[in-house]
């Protein structure tokens, strides 16, 4: 009956494997956009402390950062984390 069975859910697993792929790219992505901010947020308080800047360019350009990064929070959020617990019954099972 194994083998019947592995075989009849093999589409199954395919098809969860994709997900599963897409998922993790997705988290890959934002986690690499929120890099960007931070890196952006840095230049930008160095340009602040260095005077290439004023501070009411600098109030304008980190509040727009910031809500980025906000927004990409709230997103990463709406993507959710897989359990390692269910990934983990899900190797027993094969």
């Amino acid at each position: 009956m194994l083998l019947v069975d592995d075989i009849l859910f093999s589409p199954i697993k395919g098809i969860n494997w994709i997900f599963k792929e897409i998922h993790k790219l997705a988290e890959e992505e934002l986690s690499g956009e929120a890099d960007r901010i931070r890196e952006s947020l840095t230049e930008l308080y160095m340009q602040l402390e260095t005077g290439q800047i004023t501070e009411e360019e600098f109030d304008h350009q980190e509040s727009d950062l910031l809500d980025k990064l906000d927004a990409l929070d709230e997103d990463d959020v709406m993507i959710g984390d897989i359990d390692e617990d269910d990934e983990d019954e899900n190797e027993e099972e094969e």
